[in-house]
């Protein structure tokens, strides 16, 4: 008698199918963007590495320069590294400022009051800018901007509150500090959030 072994079932995709499929998915933006960086930076290492081997063998001053020239690469690469994350923190700024419009200015406050006695100030602060800005949208004093940054806001109330504008300006500041550029807000700095929130709504 013979035995049949059942053929094993085919790929979905197929290996060719595969390969195509991955190389597409690495043709994608963000792996170019990383792949580049990431290549100049392995470039910046092994040229670090060739100058210190070079200087190791030369005379006295060939090695001073071959020094001097890896120490202008080592800045270079910090600044490169630098630079990069600061481009990404600004993109990171671009986002709305109040990431859910189903929540209201009274449940924002609420959030903030709460982080505010747990000694959570950072977040406090956070909640207590986006409780400002709904609650200026809901009195109808700020027009409904969804995805409006906290820099768009302070504009236009800024512009509402003309004699509040420093106090505006600081607390977009300081809501960008905390929120992208994780800094921890100090107890004082919320509560003048809390406090701007409380007057721009006419019941400091």
């Amino acid at each position: 008698m013979t035995l049949l072994v059942p053929a094993e079932p085919p790929l979905v995709p197929s290996p060719d199918e595969g390969r195509s499929l991955l190389r597409r998915e690495l043709l994608e933006a963000d792996y170019r963007e990383d792949d580049v960086l990431g290549r100049v930076l392995d470039w910046v290492r092994r040229l670090i590495v060739r100058t210190l081997d070079a200087a190791s063998s030369a005379p006295p001053l060939s090695t001073f320069f071959a020094m001097l020239v890896g120490l202008l690469l080592v800045l270079a690469l910090v600044w490169l590294v630098t630079r990069t994350r600061a481009s990404r923190g600004v993109r990171r700024q671009g986002a709305a400022a109040v990431p859910d419009d189903t929540v209201g200015a009274d449940e924002w406050r609420a959030r903030a009051e709460a982080a505010y006695s747990s000694g959570d100030h950072s977040t406090a602060l956070v909640d207590g800018f986006r409780a400002l800005a709904v609650r200026q949208v809901e009195r109808g004093l700020l027009d409904d901007a969804p995805g409006a940054t906290a820099h768009e806001l302070a504009v236009a109330l800024r512009a509402r509150y003309p004699d509040r504008a420093q106090h505006v300006d600081e607390g977009a500041r300081l809501f960008d500090l905390v929120l992208y550029g994780d800094r921890v807000a100090t107890e004082d700095q919320a509560r003048s959030v809390l406090a701007l929130d409380d007057e721009l709504a006419g019941t400091a």
